[in-house]
């Protein structure tokens, strides 16, 4: 018996759920899928054994020489370094300090904060856990709302995903084909305005309901309060502008800054929680020095001896204080920690994308990707249509699947589809990075709702007893509320994804001519300046 090629597509995806259903690891179940209709499909005759060939040369060509997926590990050892380094704690206590005397103070705080170190890490676990930890008992204290509580703690942290430099983005940018720099431009109007709905909620509760959200006491005024807050972001403001302000000034690739990012988490975890001696702190602060007159002098002077002097001296005190980092015990069990978890979130990404691989040769061999689009065309409502229906099915698979699975797995199948419906609304260039700065919005729900609320497990597993696991979980609907109207004022305001990018080019590459006037002949008389 032959199956008909129309009916691969489908009993392929069908069979990927069963595995998902099943609880097989999802890696592996892309690989068994893809390949088991892979060699059926060769059987049947739809195409031949070097067809398959493409597999190798994708995971060796595009997945395992892809310079771009070297973000993840950096970004990821990063974040494991400033989860445990103080920063959190003393962003916290100082915009605690800034913020507390008004109505729902700590969690205008908690907002602000989870923006900040999201533009710093993009991890969710390390953010969820720091602010729980410090925060959650200060809110507990002074009588918070315990499901408001939880619940702006685990929203907070969630916005890492959407903030650059997220993975999300990373990861979206290299299956949609689109620069990072672009994705990040993209992002911005829906961050932002995530955080002014989050303030909303918060500031329509001190209404409302203002025991909910008490004002705290401030115990630091005047120069102790100014010293508390540049301690707690000066030290942020650099790490921004070494991760997020290299990419956007064209000074870095994305791999490079969460490679700069790294060393600059290294160097903060060795100032703040060393005993720093003498010649260490003659390192630190002689570096910063010569950071800052390198980069005087490389305004006028750029490349010029003094330039590369001032730099030298910044590289040898990073080199002195990085090893000072692997001398001391604590920092140095930190590191090897930091190593473990970026090796297992790396594999497990390399692996999920090897099967994917697997799986997408195969579904394109059948023809896998014109039935997508044949289905998602000819849905009633045009392109309105197509966004509510892809959002709805990227929601529903949030409850089952995580990130890294969604867009190793629907997300290359949705993007041709994507960009041909949606490029008459906004343009050519502006067409998937609108779509995937939508789907990335739409996927922080997964982080918010069971039963695989990782930011809610994160928040559970360092809550005190007395928080029940019901507060946690009822404490997320109206935050998992907000991200859907998110999700609908992306859908129908696609400007606020397109403002911050640049303009599409207004040149005909067909209409461009270029004159070349030939070199004067041997015999030509010299020119003659004036």
């Amino acid at each position: 018996m032959i199956i008909p090629l129309e009916w691969m597509p489908p009993l392929m995806f069908g069979g990927l759920v069963v595995f998902m259903i099943i609880g097989y690891p999802v890696a592996f179940s892309l690989a068994a899928v893809g390949f088991f209709f892979g060699f059926l499909s060769i059987d049947f005759g739809y195409f031949t054994l070097p067809f398959m060939q493409a597999i190798p040369g994708r995971v060796f060509g595009s997945i395992l020489s892809n310079e771009l997926l070297l973000a993840i590990p950096f970004f990821t050892f990063m974040g494991a370094i400033l989860e445990k380094c103080g920063l959190a704690e003393d962003m916290l206590e100082s915009m605690g300090q800034l913020f507390g005397p008004i109505r729902g103070g700590l969690g205008y705080s908690t907002i602000i904060v989870g923006f900040i170190l999201g533009a710093i890490t993009g991890t969710v676990a390390a953010q969820v856990i720091a602010m729980a930890l410090i925060t959650l008992p200060i809110m507990m204290r002074y009588k918070y709302d315990m499901r408001y509580a939880t619940g702006v703690l685990a929203a907070s942290g969630t916005i890492t995903q959407l903030v650059p430099p997220s993975l999300v983005l990373v990861v979206l940018a290299d299956q949609l084909g689109r620069s990072v720099g672009d994705m990040y431009a993209g992002a911005w109007g829906p961050s932002l305005l995530q955080i002014v709905l989050f303030a909303a909620y918060t500031f329509y509760l001190s209404i409302v309901k203002p025991e909910a959200v008490p004002p705290v006491p401030r115990t630091l005024f005047g120069k102790a309060l100014l010293i508390k807050c540049a301690w707690g972001i000066i030290p942020a403001a650099v790490l921004i502008f070494l991760v997020l302000g290299t990419i956007m000034m064209g000074l870095a690739t994305p791999t490079e800054a969460g490679a700069m990012g790294t060393i600059g988490a290294i160097v903060l975890a060795v100032v703040r929680n060393a005993p720093l001696t003498r010649f260490d702190k003659i390192a630190f602060y002689g570096g910063c020095a010569a950071a800052i007159v390198g980069f005087l002098i490389g305004l006028v002077a750029f490349k010029s001896l003094a330039f590369q002097a001032a730099f030298t001296v910044m590289f040898a005190g990073i080199v002195w204080l990085c090893w000072r980092a692997w001398q001391v015990k604590e920092l140095r069990e930190l590191i090897v920690q930091a190593f473990q978890a970026t090796m297992r979130i790396t594999a497990m990404v390399a692996f999920i994308l090897v099967g994917a691989t697997c799986f997408s040769i195969t579904f394109q061999g059948v023809d896998g990707n014109r039935w997508v689009e044949h289905m998602m065309s000819s849905l009633p409502g045009g392109v309105w249509g197509f966004l509510v229906v892809v959002n709805l099915f990227v929601f529903f698979l949030a409850f089952f699947l995580d990130f890294f699975e969604i867009a190793f797995i629907i997300i290359p199948m949705l993007a041709p589809v994507a960009q041909k419906i949606l490029e008459p609304v906004v343009g050519h260039d502006a067409a998937l990075i609108w779509f995937g700065v939508m789907i990335c919005v739409n996927v922080q729900t997964s982080f918010m709702h069971p039963p695989f609320g990782f930011a809610l497990f994160y928040l559970r597993s360092v809550a005190p007893k007395e928080v029940k696991s019901s507060d946690i979980y009822w404490g997320s609907i109206p935050w998992v509320l907000l991200q859907l109207i998110m999700v609908i004022i992306v859908i129908a305001l696609p400007q606020s994804v397109t403002y911050f990018l640049e303009p599409p080019s207004t040149i005909d590459p067909s209409k461009v001519k270029i004159d070349i006037q030939a070199p004067p002949s041997d015999d030509a008389a010299p020119p003659v300046f004036k």
